[in-house]
This record gives structure tokens, C-alpha cells and sequence, in this order.
């Protein structure tokens, strides 16, 4: 658990690792856009190679300014140490890449996101690295997938895009008793509502051009977890296996986003909740999957594990899918793209978007239906959003089908 003498998350968020006073009192910490470091003297240089020394040689492996991010978002997460990456993907692939080997298995949930399904399932296969899906939400199916070659257990919670959780204190017991490492995607939840470190978990990643940069003005990618296993992957999966090495700039902008990033996540689950409720009401609307609704199946789990809710909705019209698209096609206020986390409120079609690598069977089999729409809600004003959504959904049932 958080130590309850530290700093709060906010003060953090804001303060953590910088001094006004060792540089020039400037209040805002400097960006450092360099792509090699000078040394003292050469003996200067070996040292800082060989781990002997602390120090920055090149901005493939470390920076100033990416150093200072890594240090905020593992505090944030309470872990040991991070690693910033270019992308979320680079940083999942990056810490794949370190963690296993040809021969070697991963146990993942049946929901991922697209791009993350298709590179366990089209990408490490091609390296004879096998992945099992299994329905976390069943901890003996677990246990029963887990073999002696298993190295890691990978999820998400809530999961992309059909919001499932996964119990991660529960499933962390199941793998780490079978030797595995767990490692879990918390772009959804962000570390306000949900730290799984302190629940089990080795590895956490998240996409930070979602609510940690919060301004879809970027792209980028966090790991955080223990200091040996960051470092593993800083100079394994980062700098020789992708190269997903984050730039400078990019974590400028998310060290500013970190900054109102628990501000951000209150109003998104606000506004989220209010969403949620008036979707449910609706006629048109066949099925709302929210976590802070009481008829979502794992609401328990969700107030247990989840201080608020987060931001993201899914739902089913009762026209299906040609009835979501036509009601998408008619938003004003509501933008169809397919990022999430944003000040504006998005809106996409997961079938034939983010998860359009899956086959129609797969996405059958891994609970992402046809019909599912996918709504990131923004920080607006709520009566905006609510009002917009109405009007979309305020034809027939039938008139929006056709």
C-alpha cells in the first residue's frame, strides 16, 4: 500500500523529483533536446557504460527529461522504477520482448485491445512463443492454463473496448504461485482509480497518449515495475530489441499532463456516470456496460478494486450495429475517433475499428460484439454530451437502422 507519510498523489504529480533551485529557479522543469551526453574524460564515459556511475550517455537509453517522467509515473503507480516508451505498443512489446523467449508461454484474458491481440497472436507466434486465451474471470481456468513454461500473465482492467474487470489481487495469487510473472494494462483505469502493483502485479503499462497525456496531442508509452525489471527492459526491449525509445518533447507534454491528470480522471468519471445512467434509460438502448452502474454484472468488484470508475462506456443499441453506426453518424458535439482519455468525447465502432484485427469468430469468442459501440467521455460540459447523445438516439429504433 502507499506510504501514508509520502506526498499525495497530486503534490507528486506535480513536485515529485524536481528542484526549481538546481536550475536556475526556472518553475517548470527544462526539456532537454539532446541526443548524446559529453563526459568529463573518457575514464567519465566508461563509467557511466558500465553501470559504475550514474549519468546520461545517449537519449536511446535515458534522458533528463524522460528521467524525471519515469520517476513521477512510478511513483504515481508505487512501483520501483519506470521506463518511457514511444507508444503503448512499444512499451507492451518492449516488455514482452525481455520477459520471454521462443519455447516460452503467455496466459492472456479473452479481451484485448486490437493492436495488443494481434501481436500476441500474429506476432510473437511467429517466434514460437505460444498464447493461451483463457477467461480470467475464471480463477481455476487460470490456474489451469499456467504450465511450467509460462512466463507471463497479461491482461487488462477494465478491458478494451467491453469494459470486463479482472480481480488482479486474485488472478496475481493464481500466477505467481505457478512462477509467472503478471503484467497488466491500466490505460483505462490510470493509477487514480487503480494501482495493480499494489494488488500483485509485476508489470504495469499503460498508453500514455491516452489520460496521461490527456490532450491527444501525442503519442507514448509507460512501464513501470521493480528496478530489476525496468532495467531489463530499458536495455533489453527498449533500447535493443524496438528502439521504442519516447522523445523528449513527448514527455514534456505528459509530464504536463500528470499534472491535472487526477482532476481530469474525477470529471471524466462524473461525467461518465451520468452518461451511463441516462444510456441506460434509454429505449433505444439495449445494454450498458459501466462499472459503476449497479446492474454491471462485476459492480462489487469494481467499488472494491476501483475508487471511481473511469471514463469509458460501452453499449448496444437494440437495433444492432447498423443501428449504432447510424446513430454515430448523426452526433454533432461527439467526435468518431478511435483514441480514448481526451478532453473531447469520442466515439468509435470497435468491430470495424481498433478491433478489426480480430476475425468476426474471434471477436464472437472473445466477447466484443458486432453491434458494441465504444464511447470515451470527455470533459464537457455533461448536459452537452447527454443532450447530444439524446438527439443521435432519438429517432426509432427503425429509423436509425435504415
Amino acid at each position: 500500500m502507499s506510504d501514508p507519510k509520502a506526498p499525495g498523489f497530486m503534490t507528486r504529480a506535480i513536485h515529485l523529483g524536481y528542484n526549481p533551485a538546481d536550475n536556475d529557479w526556472a518553475l517548470t522543469p527544462p526539456l532537454h533536446l539532446t541526443s548524446t551526453f559529453a563526459f568529463e574524460d573518457a575514464d567519465h564515459g566508461a563509467a557511466i557504460f558500465a553501470g559504475e556511475r550514474a549519468g546520461h550517455a545517449y537519449s536511446r537509453i535515458s534522458n533528463p527529461t524522460l528521467d524525471l517522467l519515469e520517476q513521477r509515473c512510478a511513483s504515481l503507480e508505487g512501483a520501483e522504477a519506470g521506463l518511457a516508451l514511444a507508444s503503448g505498443m512499444g512499451a507492451i512489446t518492449a516488455v514482452l520482448w525481455t520477459l520471454v523467449s521462443p519455447g516460452d508461454e503467455i496466459v492472456i484474458d479473452k479481451t484485448l485491445y486490437g493492436c495488443t491481440f494481434a501481436f500476441m497472436r500474429h506476432g510473437l507466434g511467429r517466434f514460437g512463443i505460444r498464447v493461451t486465451h483463457v477467461d480470467m474471470m475464471d480463477l481455476d481456468a487460470v490456474a489451469a492454463a499456467i504450465s511450467d513454461k509460462t512466463r507471463v500473465v497479461y491482461f487488462e482492467t477494465p478491458a478494451n473496448p467491453n469494459m470486463r474487470l479482472i480481480d488482479i489481487a486474485a488472478v496475481a495469487r493464481v500466477a505467481k504461485a505457478k512462477g509467472a510473472k503478471v503484467v497488466v494494462d491500466n490505460t483505462y483505469a490510470t493509477p487514480v482509480l487503480t494501482r495493480p502493483i499494489e494488488h500483485g502485479a509485476d508489470i504495469v503499462v499503460h498508453s500514455a497518449t491516452k489520460y496521461m497525456g490527456g490532450h491527444g496531442d501525442l503519442i507514448g508509452g509507460i512501464a513501470v515495475g521493480s528496478r530489476a525489471d525496468i532495467a531489463e527492459v530499458r536495455l533489453v526491449g527498449m533500447k535493443d530489441m524496438t528502439g521504442a525509445v519516447m522523445a523528449p518533447f513527448n514527455a514534456m507534454l505528459v509530464l504536463r499532463g500528470l499534472k491535472t491528470l487526477k482532476l481530469r480522471v474525477e470529471r471524466h468519471c462524473a461525467n461518465a456516470l451520468a452518461v451511463a445512467r441516462m444510456l441506460e434509460a434509454h429505449p433505444a438502448v439495449e445494454v450498458v456496460h459501466y462499472p459503476g452502474l449497479e446492474s454491471f454484472a462485476q459492480h462489487e468488484l469494481a467499488a472494491r478494486q476501483m475508487p471511481g470508475f473511469g471514463g469509458m462506456i460501452a453499449f448496444e443499441l437494440a437495433g444492432g450495429a447498423a443501428a449504432g453506426r447510424a446513430m454515430m453518424n448523426r452526433l454533432a458535439l461527439i467526435q468518431r475517433a478511435v483514441s480514448l482519455g481526451d478532453a473531447e468525447t469520442l466515439i468509435q465502432h470497435p468491430a470495424s475499428m481498433t478491433h478489426s484485427t480480430y476475425t468476426p469468430e474471434e471477436r464472437a469468442a472473445y466477447g466484443i460484439s458486432e453491434g458494441l459501440i465504444r464511447l470515451s467521455v470527455g470533459l464537457e460540459d455533461v448536459e452537452d454530451i447527454i443532450a447530444d447523445l439524446d438527439r443521435a438516439l432519438g429517432g426509432s429504433v427503425t429509423a436509425l437502422a435504415a
